[in-house]
């Protein structure tokens, strides 16, 4: 456990005894006196139950202890110290353009408030969010192009050279417009889909390859009236206006169905759950801007997820 006794000051003063092995040099080095230097020594030494520094007319050197503790508390202002360096540079890098790959299945979902408390947090950079298929997005993110990548968790062989930061899950769903037909079977068998214009996502679409799967297990080939298509403003519109099925990543409609606008059929689709993260290039240093707005986007993700799963109990 931290004891919260011991102060920066404390840190600052060892580190330099230490470096200086000698009292007297350290008190001149840090503008204060030897017995405050002495004083502020034995405090750390009490607060620690343990002798740092074996004391000679020569000078001082490090006991077992204190070698110990040198490690830690080196790493320890030195970490501190980079902090408060990483905030003065997000405040110095002003004018930053931060570039974002968005699925359009998570846009409109956390990214509106994360980014909206981004921006509260001052720091003066451009954000310049790109929606578009998962294939094309990580292909811009290799060449640099991009900083981040928020979406599904792509294929194996289409993530070397990338990392993954887990977010959430979500699952695929089948949505209608309210009074469609299919709403009357509270245990709606899947191959009647059949019978009505299915909206899919394109071939090239994170999420085709488990709706293709999904269907295949309840026994459906290729589906006779098919439009496939990632736009989300075209599959909200045309599900409203008709009798059509769309099926899409739960994300992409959650409000709609919060808001009674779509309705999700009764169809057991656990098995299509998937994982949404961030993805970013593993040889690619990030600065602190982006590191802030990480930050900001996964908590807001657990904060938005956490809320939905208790909206549901």
């Amino acid at each position: 456990m931290l004891d919260h006794r011991i102060k920066f000051r404390h840190l600052t003063c060892f580190l330099e005894v230490a470096r200086q092995r000698s009292v007297v040099k350290a008190a001149d080095t840090l503008a204060i006196t030897q017995p405050a230097v002495s004083k502020t020594l034995r405090e750390l030494e009490e607060h620690l139950d343990a002798r740092l520094f074996d004391r000679s007319k020569r000078g001082v050197t490090l006991t077992d202890y204190g070698k110990v503790f040198l490690r830690y508390a080196g790493a320890s202002v030195t970490a501190l110290r980079q902090g408060v360096d990483s905030i003065s540079q997000v405040r110095a890098q002003g004018g930053l353009t931060i570039t974002l790959g968005v699925l359009p299945t998570v846009a409109g979902t956390i990214m509106p408030a994360a980014l909206k408390r981004f921006k509260s947090l001052g720091t003066n950079t451009t954000l310049r969010v790109i929606t578009g298929p998962n294939t094309v997005l990580l292909g811009q993110l290799r060449v640099g192009e991009m900083d981040l990548v928020i979406g599904r968790l792509a294929e194996p062989d289409q993530m070397s050279g990338l990392s993954f930061i887990h977010l959430y899950s979500e699952h695929i769903s089948l949505v209608v417009r309210p009074g469609h037909p299919l709403l009357v079977d509270a245990n709606l068998d899947l191959s009647k889909i059949r019978d009505y214009t299915v909206l899919v996502p394109t071939p090239n679409a994170i999420i085709r390859t488990v709706v293709d799967r999904m269907l295949i297990a309840h026994g459906i080939g290729a589906l006779p009236d098919r439009i496939e298509t990632v736009s989300t403003s075209f599959g909200r519109a045309f599900t409203r206006e008709t009798d059509a099925i769309w099926i899409i990543s739960n994300g992409a409609v959650a409000t709609d169905i919060a808001d009674g606008v779509l309705v999700e059929l009764p169809i057991d689709t656990s098995d299509t759950f998937g994982p949404v993260g961030l993805t970013t290039r593993v040889d690619a240093p990030t600065s602190p801007p982006v590191d802030m707005l990480t930050n900001v986007i996964r908590e807001e993700a657990a904060r938005h997820h956490s809320a939905h799963a208790l909206a549901k109990t």
